[in-house]
């Protein structure tokens, strides 16, 4: 092998360590943030469980009210849809965009710059969200409001909300789940606690349920967001890791043949200066 293919190959494993430092940094630093997201997840989940679990023990102890969150229409459909803020996470945003059912006259709710900018051609109900990471608790509240506002005007007569799950650090899960309206036969088998059941809403049941639809509403996005926040960040983790340990493949390999094709040479002059003493 020639001096500049040597140089070459030098040159190539001089680039690939540098990639592979980025890399390698970009991993620790989704390592920490996907810490960070987990526990915003758990801090969470108990303040949806109980607005889910209020719901459901008014829908399912007080039959006698109708209210428009219950009803079922025919009409649009009104996609919420949570995706990542960057790239440089393997297939997490193609997942998501992949598994959804969208039809041309639905209603596109994009939180998170990919969302944004995957559905920008379509009937977007607002994008004023495109960060997903910054989205805080107060944000969800407007939206939730937003939304349940929205819903009682026959702006759409179903809300759906698409998310990827946070599983654990290696997986993760896409979902779609129907968020209104409220089917009370879904609904849990009401307070197991008699005296719970039997709780009179001031000023009655059916206001009470609908005060409470907002900010299940924005419970159900604040988790989902949470949970998109910690999938992303999992998969970049995951995706910097591989990425870093094909560059490290790739320079054993090039430092391999350098150092073959640096002991061919040294072989090569040592003959030619054997073969030159003997003549």
């Amino acid at each position: 092998m020639s001096a500049s293919s040597m140089k070459a190959i030098k040159n190539r494993i001089r680039s690939i360590s540098a990639t592979m430092q980025i890399t390698k940094a970009m991993e620790l630093v989704a390592a920490s943030k996907m810490r960070s997201a987990a526990e915003r997840i758990e801090r969470c989940r108990p303040y949806f469980n109980i607005l889910r679990e209020t719901i459901d023990d008014i829908a399912k102890d007080n039959k006698d009210f109708s209210s428009v969150f219950t009803r079922e229409t025919e009409g649009r459909v009104c996609r919420v849809v949570i995706a990542g803020d960057r790239g440089l996470a393997g297939g997490y945003n193609h997942n998501l965009f992949r598994s959804l059912d969208a039809r041309e006259d639905d209603i596109i709710f994009p939180i998170g710059k990919k969302a944004v900018e995957h559905f920008g051609g379509a009937d977007i109900y607002t994008a004023d969200y495109a960060r997903a990471e910054d989205i805080r608790i107060s944000d969800c509240r407007r939206i939730g409001g937003m939304l349940a506002e929205g819903y009682k005007n026959g702006d759409f007569s179903r809300l759906t909300l698409s998310y990827t799950a946070f599983v654990n650090a290696l997986k993760n899960e896409v979902k779609t789940v129907s968020v209104l309206p409220i089917r009370q036969e879904d609904t849990k088998s009401g307070m197991k606690n008699t005296a719970y059941s039997l709780i009179i809403y001031e000023p009655d049941a059916e206001t009470a349920f609908e005060k409470i639809i907002p900010h299940y509403i924005s419970g159900m996005i604040y988790g989902a967001v949470s949970e998109t926040v910690a999938s992303e960040t999992a998969a970049r983790r995951n995706a910097m890791e591989s990425a870093t340990n094909n560059a490290s493949e790739m320079i054993d390999s090039l430092s391999l043949e350098y150092n073959r094709a640096r002991q061919t040479n040294i072989t090569q002059e040592l003959t030619e200066i054997i073969a030159g003493r003997e003549k």
